[in-house]
């Protein structure tokens, strides 16, 4: 009874059911124990402490019982200990039994290796399996398996594919343990490699696989190989799994294929909140924002309950839109269907009304907010900065350290954006100075952009050249570009030339760089340097595309109807 308690989840009345068996008397054996400690390995993960005891505390109860009994020699008894010490994550309690025992067994020490894997630490489970082989123990499919998901699970994905590779025959649970490992690395090229891999040796998928590999074609934004998985999926029977169905919308919205992903959507027999707001993602992930409201509203006529992710991405697409009204009427439903706690939600929220100028509505509601985290933040100070209200974005960013949130690379695009269109320069270089120093964040092409065109604004270039000079990322483009119009402004031709040789160097057939330093020099009336520029312009075969009006669009539309 306790095991069947145990297996469908009734975590507490098995515990209750031991309870009682110890009232009436009745002799406990190893057996009993034994299912207690799997309902306690259980018990935290599903539902927490059982009668205001801690699983670890019943737990060790359930240890000093089993040795009061004289079951600590019973190598099954000990084995279940373990299990229980693993899953709850007390790996010192479960190396004090495993050092205790008389003797072990296969199961023991692949106890211990999975331990350690789920507590993300490969190098002790790397430790484990040496031993394990020194001591003459042969291991087993389990014991890969457990070896494979502690390093995926750590991020070594490179010891993880040698283990993979030393596998003579590996099992389907290993195939997708070490393609979800290199998907979770973004590793996706490798992810696809291996899958093609997969099929050669007529491993055949299941629908965790080819989720975990169309995750990877999406994120690629490789079309083909998505179709290929789709081929597969059919041929393998999943065409009406819902839970593949959501990740093929996600591969051919990311691939800006709206219609393959309707024809996904529309063959199901029965669909899921899931695949509707794959659906509502692909909508807005393609700017297309009253597709997505159209959408979300025939998916409630259906009777499907949205859910957070329902409401953050319709929330979003009004943002797209600039459409306040619609946003205000969702932020009313956010309230009636209770999501009004999400952070997500409360983000989306904050974007909307940025976006669509009011700042002072999306402030009112940030400080009411129950709960926030960096993304709530970030969205606040980047709605600032979007607005050109610098002072505030600096302020919030203020609040934010002292709050104690930690800032990250995007919280410093935000503020940095924000002092630059708000002539915040000293400011701005003060904050982007304390980025590595204060709070570890190192600074990427981004923040390196956005303080250059801060100091360039102010016409500050002697900092500009001692940034540049120092950056990591001198083969962006951008950074130049940057440089190069900011010159133009305030008529630096020196630094302007150099600005303008990194960009031939960089994208040779860029046109931009060539008309802005040509149209510097004839700016400054130095007529014979422009023509050197067109010259060299028309040497390298640079072609500027023509501009052209509405009207002339309209001409060129009448035509082609």
């Amino acid at each position: 009874m306790m095991g069947g308690l145990a297996q469908t989840n009734q975590i507490k009345e098995a515990a209750e059911l031991f309870r009682l068996m110890l009232r009436k008397g009745i002799r406990v054996d190893s057996v009993s124990l034994s299912s207690m400690l799997g309902v306690c390995a259980k018990g935290e993960r599903d539902v927490g402490p059982c009668h205001g005891i801690s699983t670890n505390a019943q737990g060790k109860q359930m240890h000093t019982l089993s040795v009061k009994l004289g079951f600590e020699r019973d190598l099954h008894l000990c084995n279940s200990l373990l299990d229980m010490y693993a899953k709850i994550g007390d790996m010192d309690s479960a190396e004090k039994v495993f050092v205790n025992l008389n003797r072990h067994s296969v199961v023991s020490w692949n106890i211990m290796i999975a331990g350690y894997g789920n507590r993300c630490n490969s190098e002790k489970a790397a430790e484990y399996l040496q031993r394990m082989q020194s001591d003459g123990y042969e291991p087993d499919d389990v014991t890969y398996i457990n070896m494979l998901t502690a390093c995926v699970k750590s991020g070594d994905v490179r010891t993880g594919r040698q283990i993979f590779d030393c596998m003579p025959c590996p099992s389907l649970t290993s195939w997708n343990a070490i393609l979800s490992g290199y998907n979770q690395n973004a590793d996706h090229r490798e992810a696809v490699e291996l899958f093609r891999k997969m099929q050669f040796q007529c491993q055949h998928p299941d629908r965790t696989t080819l989720a975990v590999i169309l995750s990877s074609c999406a994120e690629l934004g490789f079309l083909e190989a998505g179709k290929e998985v789709h081929a597969a999926s059919q041929k393998f029977g999943f065409y009406d799994d819902v839970y593949v169905a959501s990740s093929l919308i996600n591969v051919y919205s990311k691939c800006g294929k709206m219609e393959l992903s309707k024809h996904v959507f529309s063959k199901l027999p029965e669909l899921d909140v899931v695949c509707w707001n794959s659906m509502l993602a692909g909508f807005s992930i393609n700017s297309l924002g009253q597709d997505a409201l159209s959408f979300f509203k025939k998916m409630r006529q259906l009777g499907f309950f949205p859910s957070e992710f329902s409401f953050a991405t319709v929330v979003s697409s009004c943002a797209k839109l600039s459409s306040l009204f619609q946003g205000q009427q969702f932020h009313a439903q956010i309230v009636k269907d209770g999501f009004l706690d999400d952070i997500f939600v409360g983000s989306s929220l904050i974007e909307m009304y940025c976006k669509c100028g009011d700042v002072n509505g999306a402030r009112c509601f940030f400080d009411v907010m129950p709960g926030r985290n960096t993304v709530t933040w970030n969205e606040m100070i980047h709605g600032y900065a979007q607005n050109g209200d610098g002072h505030n974005a600096l302020c919030l960013y203020n609040d934010m350290i002292s709050s104690g949130e930690k800032p990250d690379d995007i919280t410093y695009v935000a503020v940095l954006t924000a002092c630059s269109h708000s002539a915040l320069v000293d400011e701005g270089l003060e904050i982007f100075n304390a980025m590595l120093q204060k709070y570890g964040v190192v600074p990427k092409v981004a923040h390196y952009t956005c303080i250059i065109d801060c100091l360039s604004r102010a016409g500050r270039f002697n900092e500009v050249e001692v940034i540049l000079d120092a950056m990591p990322c001198k083969d962006d483009a951008v950074v130049w570009e940057v440089v190069l119009s900011s010159c133009r402004i305030h008529a630096n031709l020196s630094l302007a030339k150099r600005a303008a040789e990194e960009l031939y160097r960089l994208d040779p057939q860029n046109s931009a760089s060539y008309v802005l330093l040509a149209n510097m020099y004839s700016s400054l009336g130095k007529w014979d340097d422009a023509h050197v520029v067109r010259d060299l312009m028309s040497h390298n075969q640079v072609r500027k595309d023509p501009g052209y009006s509405r009207n002339d669009t309209q001409i060129i539309l009448e035509n082609e109807q």
